[in-house]
């Protein structure tokens, strides 16, 4: 673990890391940090997020002793219509090409929260990404392997794929250092904008406006209306993404949506992202002695995979953007809620059905009668906390290099969050223009009494806020380290739907890491639940960062599983 008594700092790659300690050691405060070592994740770790995808943040401003929500999130553009999609004869959107494209919204949200929170300019943030594309980086092996799991169709289908990251016409070996020259004169531009401004804001709206509504964003449309791409439907398609679409994108500040977990209050963003889920189980989860089970025993995992459960039911037929849709999330993170919804754990037996509030249950097979295919973490992290208490946590992902062609002459793809869009007429999620689909990014962020206490997040798909839920759990009722929290054994379940196309669920599933006792596991099985052990080490992403106010030390932690990712403190 990590510790320091000035900033610390967690995040996907260690070189993302030593950018971002790099910018809090010349005086930038956590903000600062944050958007350095983002920009530098997508550099680095282009097959887990991109700029043409998002960034959910959470911020803890500490001179105003408050928390802000960051709505990095992409939206639909505006010719995406229901019935322009049922034209298409799908039931659900596919997870690659372009018909899930959505606005790129990661370099808006990082300018956004540079702007607002920040304290440096464009300039000094991004240029540690810049000279990481221009004189290349060692290639390692989960990059090598995400490209060489592509590379067929680079050479057969996306050539500016092909171009941007095969080398002789094959993945690059380990070691190899891997230049992005079209990606740095992407950044470069930005940068260039900046410089041209006399004040630090000029020069962030510059920038936007070059990304946004200049050259990248006519290549940028054009590439999507005027190119056919085979995707998982079976057919080619075009894009429906427009200049109007990029040109009137802003990313947003807005209140988080917290409850209360012992002596701390949690923060997630609010329902278009999954983030609640992970508050409804803590209320649910209130009910039950935790402690007195023990850590990973058989009644605790029981306990918390069923209140997990019920939790994501809720999550699949009432979450969505809450600009478009009446949430009553008010009602669902409720004391009373939660008094009612705790009945229905049964201690000795495993639910095989969808249970959500006030309807009657569903058969989790009867949702989609498709394959299951699970995302195991396309997505990255970073956690940081300052010398002042500011704290920023977030989770950036999309525009993967495994599901969109790269854009010719920028170096990146698109992003496909739209695949999380439902199709069906009047669900909470449902595909309309202008909407943010319901995704699974979700930071994570705790104070207690109002002050900085902690930042923490798992990428993983649907499993990010079981692992964080239970890295938090780990914390908390378990008295761990956080280094201790983010490497115990881990479970989790796919029992519902699955955000990801072609969204498959398991009923009754559980995972579970082979760590966890053999008798625990049988036992697990005794009560119906579907056990599939894993490797050891096999779940659980999570990175973090806290603090304490009184002695000033600060610590974060970085999970193995998530290589190469690292923490550090000063």
């Amino acid at each position: 673990m990590a510790m320091g008594t000035q900033s610390v700092i967690s995040t996907g790659h260690t070189l993302a890391t030593e950018v971002g300690m790099q910018i809090l050691r010349r005086g930038g405060n956590a903000a600062d940090a944050a958007v350095a070592a983002g920009f530098a994740l997508a550099v680095t770790k282009p097959h887990q997020n991109g700029i043409a995808g998002e960034v959910p943040m959470l911020v803890y401003d500490a001179t105003d002793q408050k928390t802000w929500a960051v709505s990095g999130a992409g939206v639909a553009p505006r010719a995406a219509t229901l019935e322009q999609y049922q034209s298409y004869g799908i039931d659900v959107i596919p997870g690659d090409g372009f018909l899930p494209i959505t606005v790129p919204s990661a370099v808006a949200t990082y300018l956004l929260v540079l702007e607002r929170f920040g304290t440096l300019r464009l300039s000094d943030v991004l240029a540690p990404a810049v000279e990481m594309a221009e004189r290349g980086f060692p290639m390692y092996d989960a990059l090598r392997d995400a490209i060489a799991g592509s590379a067929e169709r680079y050479r057969n289908e996306w050539p500016a794929s092909a171009e941007k990251f095969l080398h002789d016409d094959n993945a690059p070996p380990c070691g190899f250092i891997w230049k992005q020259p079209h990606w740095a004169a992407t950044f470069q531009a930005l940068i260039d904008h900046d410089r041209e401004q006399s004040d630090r804001a000029a020069g962030i709206a510059a920038a936007r406006a070059a990304f946004y509504e200049g050259p990248t964003a006519a290549t940028i449309a054009a590439f999507c209306q005027s190119t056919e791409i085979m995707d998982a439907s079976g057919e080619a398609h075009r894009g429906l993404l427009s200049v109007e679409d990029l040109a009137s994108f802003e990313a947003g500040v807005e209140d988080p949506v917290t409850t209360a977990w012992q002596d701390l209050e949690i923060h997630k963003c609010s329902t278009w992202t999954q983030g609640a889920v992970l508050l409804q189980s803590l209320n649910l989860l209130k009910g039950h002695d935790l402690a007195g089970m023990g850590h990973n025993s058989t009644d605790a995992i029981h306990t918390i995979t069923e209140c997990m459960k019920l939790a994501f039911a809720d999550r699949e037929f009432y979450y969505g953007d809450t600009d478009f849709v009446d949430v009553p999330l008010d009602e669902l993170l409720s004391a009373t809620y939660a008094d009612q919804r705790r009945m229905l754990v049964d201690p000795d037996h495993a639910s095989e059905e969808l249970r959500p509030g006030n309807r009657d249950p569903i058969s989790a097979t009867g949702i989609n009668d498709v394959n299951v295919c699970f995302s195991d973490g396309d997505t990255t992290n970073f956690e940081v906390i300052d010398s002042a208490g500011n704290m920023v946590s977030g989770m950036p992902s999309g525009g993967w290099l495994m599901s969109s062609p790269v854009v010719p002459g920028l170096g990146f793809p698109l992003g496909t969050r739209g695949q999380m869009f439902s199709l069906v007429a009047g669900h909470p999620n449902c595909m309309a223009p202008g909407k943010r689909p319901r995704q699974t990014l979700t930071p994570s962020l705790a104070t207690r009494g109002g002050r900085p206490c902690m930042v923490f997040g798992s990428p993983g798909g649907d499993c990010q806020d079981q692992w964080a839920l239970q890295f938090l759990l780990n914390v908390t009722v378990y008295g761990m380290s956080l280094q201790e929290a983010v490497e115990a054994p881990t479970f989790w379940t796919h029992h519902f739907p699955n955000s990801f196309y072609p969204r498959g669920a398991e009923p009754a599933s559980l995972y579970i890491e082979r760590r966890v006792p053999e008798n625990v596991r049988e036992a697990l099985t005794g009560k119906g639940h579907r056990v599939t052990v894993q490797p050891a080490f096999a779940g659980g992403n999570t990175l973090a960062a806290s603090i304490d106010p009184d002695s000033g030390l600060r610590c974060a932690a970085a999970s193995p599983r998530l290589n190469p990712a690292s923490a550090t403190g000063w």
